[in-house]
């Protein structure tokens, strides 16, 4: 299933998808969310921890209206976040 922005509006196969919308939110590449325009130059994902270190939930407020973003704060005491290679 693709996601992408026509006419400023979200757009799917399956119609539309919270699950989309927080992937373009998201300015970084990270898990399942990979972004052309967010990788290093070996072609792996490039985070941004500082900016998307939590869990998010999206807020459906009905038809023509704009989803709310809910953010909880993820914070880690006994790993440290590091850049991934899947190489």
């Amino acid at each position: 299933m693709g996601c992408q922005m026509r006419n400023g509006e979200l757009s799917t196969e399956a119609g539309k998808l919270e699950a989309c919308l927080d992937a373009l939110h998201r300015n970084e590449s990270c898990g399942g969310h990979f972004r052309d325009e967010f990788q290093t130059e070996d072609g792996e994902a490039r985070r941004n921890d500082n900016d998307y270190s939590y869990v998010a939930a999206w807020e459906y407020k009905g038809e023509n209206q704009q989803s709310e973003l809910h953010k909880e704060p993820l914070l880690f005491e006994n790993v440290k976040l590091t850049q991934r290679s899947y190489k």
